[in-house]
């Protein structure tokens, strides 16, 4: 699928921050995997999980069911 969005120019962002954000919002949401995220932004996974929090994103989930099966899944 193709979006196109008409961003302003005054907003002065790079490519990679537009994929990042809409990365790391999805990220945010649960409905991207850390890799899957870091595959759309365009970034290695080590990478994505460096720089989300440039875009206050935390690593950790808020969700104890989640960190629960992010360490079993470790």
């Amino acid at each position: 699928m193709t979006l196109t969005l008409n961003i302003p120019d005054y907003l002065d962002l790079k490519d990679t921050d537009y994929s990042m954000i809409i990365a790391s919002k999805l990220y945010e949401d649960g409905k991207l995997s850390a890799g899957q995220a870091a595959e759309l932004a365009g970034y290695s996974k080590r990478t994505f999980i460096e720089i989300l929090g440039k875009y206050n994103v935390s690593v950790f989930s808020n969700s104890v069911d989640d960190l629960l099966s992010d360490i079993a899944n470790a």
